[in-house]
């Protein structure tokens, strides 16, 4: 699971996604995808208000069904970035999200997507699903497969009036989206 991470940081940092399935044998796509929402702790900074305390965890949300079949649990056990550890939490609803900072929007949650993005904009939330349109509909991280490779679309403009900042590392390998009309 190690090189798991090390390989999507490196893809991150280095500006190439590279076939991580074929190169990491047994890794699927929701493995993939859960390394990714790990390492965008790293790349995405927070205002400060967006924790209740210094030491309050990052919360990692899965909104709708949970596709990642236990890997993103995995994934960030005993698991820190910048002094905080992680927790992970499992949604039903929009209303059930108090504290999340990375939420990941299951494709099941579909005809409702417009009314839980309008709930959760301008929160400091990072938005991410891979259902199609997402960034243009106002989400912050869209996961595109394409021939075995996973690529970003991000949507800067919502991250921003979420108070987000973004690093230029992973804007750098990203399709920067501007969604119709602006």
């Amino acid at each position: 699971m190690a090189f798991l991470r090390t390989a999507c940081a490196a893809a991150l940092l280095l500006g190439w996604t590279p076939r991580l399935v074929a190169q990491t044998g047994k890794a699927s796509e929701s493995h993939l995808k859960a390394v990714f929402l790990f390492n965008f702790a790293q790349f995405v900074d927070w205002p400060s208000a967006a924790f209740p305390d210094s030491a309050a965890p990052l919360v990692i949300g899965v909104l709708g069904d949970d596709p990642f079949e236990g890997f993103l649990d995995q994934t960030i056990r005993g698991e820190h970035v910048r002094g905080r550890g992680f927790q992970l939490q499992r949604y039903r609803s929009v209303g059930e999200i108090k504290t999340c900072h990375i939420l990941f929007i299951s494709r099941a949650t579909g005809a409702r997507l417009d009314e839980v993005l309008a709930n959760l904009r301008n929160r400091p939330i990072l938005t991410v699903s891979d259902d199609a349109g997402f960034a243009e509909r106002g989400g912050m991280i869209r996961f595109v497969t394409d021939q075995n490779r996973i690529r970003l679309q991000i949507n800067l403009d919502a991250a921003q009036a979420a108070s987000l900042t973004v690093s230029s590392k992973l804007l750098r390998v990203a399709d920067i989206v501007t969604p119709p009309g602006r």
